[in-house]
């Protein structure tokens, strides 16, 4: 089954730059007259009090604190490529696994077998499967947020999806395209979402406290209130919350945020592919705009996992709700769940401190495939900034700036804080120009950018425009990009970085390329397969004025690619054997300013594992104009312009890691004195054939237990052997 991120539902045309500015000078008043002002300031490069050259003044270490300065060198010799089963490491480095799919964080809950076997019922108390985005949580001895705490704290890790086959005995129990053993459904509920874990350092070791009272499991059937415009309104209405002011559980959890009051975002990513909505039957009994939104957003076909399909269903629906389609009597959905994919695919505000809180997901945040959400550094007096991007192929990178002003007195007040700056604030959808200046479109009903001129969906209000943030975004004109995944912000120079995945000639055609995403290239694997488009990817970084700009300039800061690839117009930055990647998918800046570069590939896994590397990036405009050929597969060909970091050489990138067979590396965090680096590997061994389940001498991984043992995801913790700081 192909991934749900690879089901592309972008089929705008976006207009072109003066289009818009036509569109916008027909909006009312003042509104549409602000909005040409603002795309006038773009060919100067900003105004005054946006002025694009300026540098920002921001501190390092992002919301959690930093190093006085960044380090100049990397203090590791680089690892060569691998496709072993096995954590491949640097001389003087070292990996424990830490905790692992079914680990125990209960009292009394049982050791994991690892067979299938273990009971639905317990995983609620278990780590879950598909460990992906992860943060470090210092904790106090009084049991609160101490950001500073280098030997105990709390790992807080989503848990994005399942490798179905390694979960059950033989894999899931499916006849005539329904799921008749209603305990693995069971299970499979409980190892999506996000875990909660106490972890200690002792006698220089670290490992985790089973029977902690901070340990928790947020998952599927967890009750979450919904929170901020869309709170309450008519998407939001279903059997379960007739007023539209909760939601049962999260689901597809892949990147996170944090917040400067100590709490942890879940990003819902991929959920829409979990609802069944059989179009045929369900298609005459909708609305022109909710087939509209259905098809923006994917919902359609049996369910990724047929949840849905489990009968006798209980007396609360537990099976049942994930049926989208129209299957009561009512005008407003309050006795099915035909609006329950509008509950998911937002932000999921959690507070680990407070084991029995509710989680909250934020609304104002907008609805899409959230791959994560990242802070720019908060300054008293300034509004909160997060960075997003929705993970598929052609969608958009989004910015939300709060409303309220940042006052470090409310760093101590969890939810309450989150309730004060993540449900009252405007959305934005980024527009990338030629010239290497690009703008924040506001995204707002109001001020008209969304409700007038736009023929394929009419805007009813704000909650419509942030459950259909997709639609909104295309409406206003945003940039498709080449799979918008993790983004970080520099602690030093307060760029802001986002890596763009790939991309398929289907979708990046010769003719579509733009400056952002400027190659279509043929990557011929070892075999001979072509692979054309941008399968590699690339990671492309702005600098604002102030994070709460609407105008910014930006550049490409390395392209993935082979070392022997054409170095005219494919291999840019110039990678060497030392450095190539591909697939760039995690990222993320430790307090010394060293950029961790994850990848999640499938292009060049004929030569290597996937893998972390390390960089310390230079800044936006280090660079020069490019201008690079592309050719297509009947020979055509097709100059694009676009902006190239300076090539950083083995100097300043570094492969540091690469993981076992066909595991993801997703997720990382470090403890505050940067002498531990928690990291994710997710799903090693994930294309065994199910044929193969009886016979694990067939596995094609065996890590981390090794021997004949089953693959898990797990977190492991990279330690130095002389107790430095890693890296540097």
């Amino acid at each position: 089954m192909a991934d749900h991120d690879d089901v592309v539902t972008n089929v705008s045309s976006n207009p072109d730059m003066n289009s818009i500015i036509a569109r916008r000078m027909v909006l009312k008043g003042g509104a549409g007259l602000a909005a040409v002002s603002l795309f006038g300031a773009l060919s100067g490069c900003g105004s005054e009090s946006n002025s694009l050259s300026a540098v920002p003044t921001i501190g390092a270490g992002g919301a959690s604190g930093a190093t006085t300065s960044r380090v100049t060198a990397l203090g590791f010799n680089a690892v060569a490529k691998s496709v072993s089963d096995a954590i491949v490491l640097p001389n003087g480095y070292y990996a424990t696994v830490l905790l692992r799919l079914g680990d125990p964080i209960k009292a009394g809950t049982s050791f994991y077998r690892n067979d299938g076997s273990d009971p639905g019922t317990t995983y609620d108390a278990r780590i879950g499967d598909h460990g992906d985005a992860i943060d470090y949580f210092g904790l106090g001895a009084d049991g609160k947020y101490a950001p500073n705490s280098t030997n105990r704290g709390l790992l807080v890790q989503n848990h994005e999806a399942i490798t179905p086959l390694f979960l059950h005995r033989n894999g899931p129990t499916v006849i005539n395209g329904a799921r008749t053993v209603a305990d693995e459904v069971l299970k499979e509920f409980y190892v999506h979402g996000v875990s909660v874990t106490e972890v200690v350092k002792e006698g220089g070791n670290w490992t985790y406290k089973q029977d902690s009272s901070f340990n928790r499991r947020v998952h599927t059937l967890t009750d979450i209130d919904i929170s901020g415009p869309a709170r309450g309104s008519r998407y939001m209405i279903t059997k379960y919350s007739k007023d539209g002011t909760k939601v049962r559980g999260t689901v597809n959890n892949c990147a996170h945020g944090i917040t400067p009051w100590g709490t942890y975002l879940a990003c819902e990513e991929n959920w829409a592919g979990y609802f069944r909505r059989i179009t045929a039957t369900d298609n005459p009994r909708r609305s022109a705009k909710e087939l509209a939104s259905f098809a923006r957003y994917g919902v359609a076909g049996n369910g990724r996992e047929l949840w849905a399909t489990v009968t006798p269903d209980t007396a609360d629906d537990l099976y049942g709700r994930w049926n989208a389609e129209v299957r009561g009597t009512s005008t407003d959905g309050s006795d099915d769940y035909r609006n329950g994919p509008n509950t998911y695919g937002w932000n999921v505000e959690i507070d680990p401190f407070t084991p029995n809180s509710i989680p909250k997901k934020r609304t104002a945040m907008g609805r899409f495939a959230h791959e994560g959400a990242w802070i720019a550094k908060p300054e008293a007096g300034k509004p909160i900034v997060y960075y997003m991007g929705c993970d598929s192929r052609n969608e958009y990178i989004y910015k939300y700036v709060s409303t309220a002003l940042w006052d470090p007195v409310d760093a101590t007040r969890g939810l309450a804080a989150g309730d004060k700056y993540l449900d009252n604030g405007k959305l934005y959808a980024a527009v990338f120009s030629e010239d290497g200046t690009g703008q924040w479109v506001e995204l707002s009903f109001n001020l008209g950018l969304v409700n007038a001129g736009y023929s394929a969906y009419s805007f009813a209000d704000q909650a419509d425009v942030l459950v259909n943030a997709r639609l909104a975004a295309d409406a206003a004109g945003a940039t498709k990009m080449d799979r918008p995944e993790w983004g970080a912000v520099d602690p030093y120079s307060g760029a802001v970085y986002m890596t763009l995945t790939n991309n398929n000639a289907t979708l990046r055609t010769l003719n579509s390329t733009n400056a952002a995403n400027p190659r279509h290239y043929n990557d011929v694997r070892t075999t001979g397969t072509a692979q054309r488009g941008n399968p590699n990817g690339h990671i492309i970084r702005w600098l604002e004025s102030t994070p709460a700009a609407l105008t910014f300039r930006w550049d490409i800061y390395l392209f993935g690619a082979r070392a022997t690839a054409n170095a005219e117009n494919v291999n840019l930055s110039g990678l060497s054997a030392d450095n190539d990647f591909s697939s760039p998918d995690g990222l993320w800046f430790s307090r010394t300013g060293i950029c961790w570069i994850q990848t999640d590939d499938g292009a060049y896994t004929d030569v290597t594992n996937c893998m972390m590397l390390a960089a310390i990036p230079g800044t936006v405009g280090d660079g020069a104009a490019r201008t690079i050929t592309n050719t297509d597969a009947n020979g055509a060909t097709r100059t694009q312009s676009t902006f190239v970091g300076a090539q950083p050489g083995t100097a300043k990138l570094r492969r540091f890691l690469v993981g076992p067979i066909e595991c993801e590396i997703t997720g990382v965090c470090e403890s505050p004195d940067g002498t531990a680096l928690f990291v994710n590997i997710q799903h090693p061994g994930e294309d065994t054939a199910a044929a193969n389940i009886s016979d694990p001498t067939k596995f094609s991984s065996h890590w981390p237990d090794g021997g004949l043992a089953r693959p898990r995801s797990s977190t492991i913790v990279i330690q130095r052997t002389d107790g430095g700081v890693i890296g540097a």
